[in-house]
């Protein structure tokens, strides 16, 4: 096997719905004046979990405030995300098919993501996948969000209590943004990165092992590929 197991990042890489996560952000933040480009959200805010993207939004708008605010607006933002998110939730090409060929495979999947709980296990019953996946660190578990490697240290601990060293040894993470590559990095994981958010190129720069345009390109002869360059003669 190449891999004895995967950390997914979980938007924009499983679910397509940053442009519902902007449109919740927009609906909450509209009553104190701000707006939020698309082309902000991108640059600015993508990778982010809710704390760290309203903290963002708020300073770089001049807007004061506390952790009991940012509470509020996080606690404001989670129905208006869920009800859109319920009414369609965009999953991407062969989402569902690799998270269950992996867990068929043997290998232990993880879901490391700044996305709130309820949020994940939504997008994985849509997929079909929640059985296929062991465990979930979700933003409810960290104090720091990415590029911080926090969630991974995290999500590293729980391969080892799931499945023993070995298997946390082995590890492979799927990312979407450069937040997210900077941390596994920085957690001293490997990082394949789906180009659904940022161009190849600057994931490449970020530091990702290897780029594909597609979860559909992750297949067997990629990852045994990919084991070979990150473990050499192990692979």
């Amino acid at each position: 096997m190449a891999f004895l197991s995967y950390l997914f990042d979980y938007n924009g890489v499983l679910v397509d719905d940053e442009s519902v996560h902007l449109a919740a952000f927009r609906d909450v933040l509209s009553s104190y004046g701000v707006s939020v480009s698309d082309s902000d959200y991108k640059a600015k805010y993508l990778g982010f979990d809710d704390v760290g993207a309203f903290r963002a939004i708020l300073r770089d708008n001049s807007i004061k405030f506390d952790a009991a605010l940012i509470r509020k607006l996080v606690d404001r933002k989670k129905p208006a995300y869920l009800e859109r998110a319920a009414r369609g939730l965009s999953l991407f090409p062969g989402a569902s098919e690799l998270l269950n060929r992996l867990a068929l495979s043997g290998a232990v999947i993880g879901i490391v993501s700044g996305a709130l709980r309820q949020e994940i296990e939504l997008g994985l019953r849509l997929l079909g996948a929640k059985s296929s996946v062991r465990f979930i660190v979700s933003a409810e578990e960290t104090t720091e969000c990415k590029p911080d490697p926090e969630g991974y240290v995290i999500g590293r601990k729980r391969l080892v209590d799931n499945a023993g060293d070995a298997v946390a040894r082995r590890v492979l993470v799927v990312e979407d943004s450069l937040a997210g590559i900077e941390a596994a990095r920085a957690a001293d994981m490997p990082c394949l990165a789906v180009s659904n958010s940022y161009e190849p190129s600057e994931l490449t720069r970020a530091g990702a092992v290897a780029v594909v345009s597609s979860l559909d390109q992750i297949d067997d002869t990629l990852l045994l590929t990919l084991a070979a360059k990150v473990y050499g003669d192990n692979a």
